[in-house]
């Protein structure tokens, strides 16, 4: 079953889905077979007196998934908008365990647990957890994710975590992310490479499910790791926005 729109733009201001400016006519067309979690992508083609430009535009609830245990972590360099340093994987070398989390601004699920995740990742910093948080979703499509308005929000939330760009969306790529927010909690143990123990949720809390926010699930994972005791493989998936890949331009 297939679903058919024309729509007319005089601007396109949705913070899920931003074109440019000088658009003035789309025809939209998605497929109406869903999945449980996810949505098929979205194709938009801009109506021209020049030759059409297709954009391939994803837009999905989806699942964390894809990343096996015991994966080491990938490198990387990224920038911090707000203080213009360069990250690496080697920054972290002195600590027992690393939280890679994978946020954007717009995401609703990411604004959910936007104050929690503040509150649980200074709780944890003082005990010796190494934090990053990483966006790579396209500016193409995404503006307000853009790193002027990252340095916004970490300014705004007082992140005590740097928070990095990921402009070619390689590291987000290398580490398997599909999702904001997705948690990759890895542990150190002395020269060894840094090791995944928990891909999972922050906790059963999601938009307008009535659950509160705890941070329970991730914090026990934090909990074993700083002890020294191993983690439960049975790990409930995280669910989010599907990361904003950039979109394909096909002539």
């Amino acid at each position: 079953m297939t679903l058919r729109l024309r729509l007319k733009v005089s601007s396109i201001g949705s913070p899920f889905l931003q074109l440019g400016s000088s658009a003035t006519r789309f025809s939209l067309s998605q497929a109406c077979s869903v999945s449980k979690l996810a949505f098929h992508p979205l194709r938009l083609q801009r109506n021209t007196n020049s030759s059409p430009t297709r954009l391939l535009v994803r837009a999905a609830r989806i699942e964390s998934k894809g990343v096996t245990l015991g994966f080491r972590a990938p490198q990387f360099q990224l920038p911090e908008p707000l203080t213009g340093k360069l990250w690496t994987l080697e920054d972290f070398e002195s600590y027992p365990a690393l939280l890679v989390m994978f946020i954007c601004n717009h995401c609703p699920f990411v604004k959910h647990l936007q104050k929690d995740i503040v509150k649980l990742t200074k709780f944890y910093m003082k005990k010796g957890l190494a934090v990053i948080a990483i966006s790579s979703n396209s500016v193409a499509t995404h503006p307000q994710d853009g790193p002027e308005f990252m340095a916004e929000d970490a300014k705004l939330f007082d992140y005590p975590f740097p928070y990095l760009y990921d402009e070619s969306q390689n590291v987000a790529r290398d580490f398997g992310a599909v999702c904001t927010p997705e948690f990759y909690l890895f542990k150190k143990d002395g020269r060894r490479p840094f090791e995944l123990v928990y891909h999972g949720q922050f906790d059963d809390s999601r938009p307008r499910n009535n659950v509160p926010v705890t941070g329970r699930d991730l914090s026990l994972a934090i909990d074993r790791v700083l002890s020294g005791q191993e983690v439960p493989s049975e790990q409930k998936a995280s669910v989010g926005c599907s990361i904003k890949w950039h979109p394909r331009k096909e002539f």
